[in-house]
């Protein structure tokens, strides 16, 4: 689609949700790039400890209006997209589907599931803590430049 032709609504819905999808892929980011090593650096008890308290706070209105309100807006843009075939908006929204959310659903939560029934003081825990960290930020990193680069799909759309 030519981005002339774009109608004032589709051009607020599309930069509303590449800020949102950026907003996300910045939250993860700060994950990846400050909270998880600092939580690693910690006693193994105290890391998880932390991380499970991180995982029950993180469930609440606020992060999760951001990532799925931006989920509930690219799939009306993943409609857009195939309709007017706009493979910008389409890429864009995709990307933050699958790289964000799908990963989110797939990757990380399965791992949340697992920390949340791990004892921080039991007899496994020190010894899964590093690897737990590592696996968790992987998908973590995906997360992160799927919600940027979903960002730049959709705005290039606009421009």
């Amino acid at each position: 689609m030519d981005p002339d032709l774009m109608s004032t609504p589709l051009v607020v819905l599309t930069v509303a949700t590449a800020i949102a999808s950026a907003t996300v892929g910045g939250v993860l980011f700060a994950f990846s790039t400050f909270v998880m090593p600092a939580l690693r650096r910690l006693p193994a008890a105290h890391g998880i400890a932390a991380m499970q308290s991180i995982n029950v706070t993180a469930q609440r209105p606020p992060l999760m209006l951001l990532m799925f309100g931006t989920t509930l807006a690219c799939v009306a843009l993943v409609v857009v997209g195939v309709v007017d075939r706009s493979p910008w908006l389409l890429a864009g929204a995709a990307v933050y589907l699958v790289g964000a959310i799908g990963v989110t659903a797939a990757y990380n939560v399965p791992r949340n599931i697992e920390l949340a029934a791990l004892d921080p003081a039991g007899p496994d825990a020190a010894a899964r803590w590093p690897g737990w960290v590592r696996e968790w930020n992987a998908g973590n990193h995906v997360r992160t430049v799927a919600g940027i680069a979903a960002a730049a799909l959709l705005l290039r759309a606009v421009v």
